[in-house]
């Protein structure tokens, strides 16, 4: 559902993102894109997408839909709705649009959107990345890139403190 309280001119459809892209193409800008479902953001979130804009002139982030975040984490994830995430991404200086797709991988969304910069955790690997992802990034000669992973920080374990915290 919708907030209408919750204005966000970062959040793009795939045209937009894709317009907005041309845009930035024409002026000589690099686009670096990332993807992920960035559910309670964290201090790992935090470093990891800084050192990913560095990477380029914009920071596109493609969001996982609320329905792929079940499928990928259990029914009972996301925390936050697809919508509030996207709210939260876009609240920070470093990203500069930021998507949702519906779909299990970004194939479509890499080969329309053609990003100079791919990045991933340092806890992703060429060989971890989905084979049909990276033809698609190497299809479109986008530089593939794996950022230092920050030790500590993760969802599930901020979610286990919270819980245990609740307890005291």
């Amino acid at each position: 559902m919708l907030n209408s309280a919750l204005e966000n001119p970062k959040l793009l459809n795939l045209p937009s993102a894709v317009a907005r892209r041309e845009e930035l193409r024409a002026t000589g800008g690099k686009i670096v894109l990332t993807n992920g479902v960035f559910d309670l953001l964290h201090t790992g979130h935090l470093y990891y997408l800084q050192k990913a804009r560095a990477l380029g002139d914009a920071l596109f982030i493609a969001l996982n839909a609320d329905t792929s975040v079940r499928a990928l984490k259990g029914p009972l994830r996301p925390v936050q709705s697809e919508e509030q995430r996207a709210y939260a991404l876009a609240a920070l200086a470093c990203v500069d649009a930021v998507f949702v797709f519906n779909t299990p991988r970004l194939e479509a969304e890499i080969r329309a959107l053609g990003p100079d910069v791919y990045c991933k955790a340092g806890d992703y690997t060429l060989e971890k990345l989905d084979p049909d992802e990276r033809a698609a990034l190497e299809s479109v000669g986008a530089r593939i890139e794996f950022l230092p992973f920050l030790a500590g920080f993760s969802t599930t374990a901020l979610i286990a403190k919270i819980k245990a915290a609740g307890e005291i």
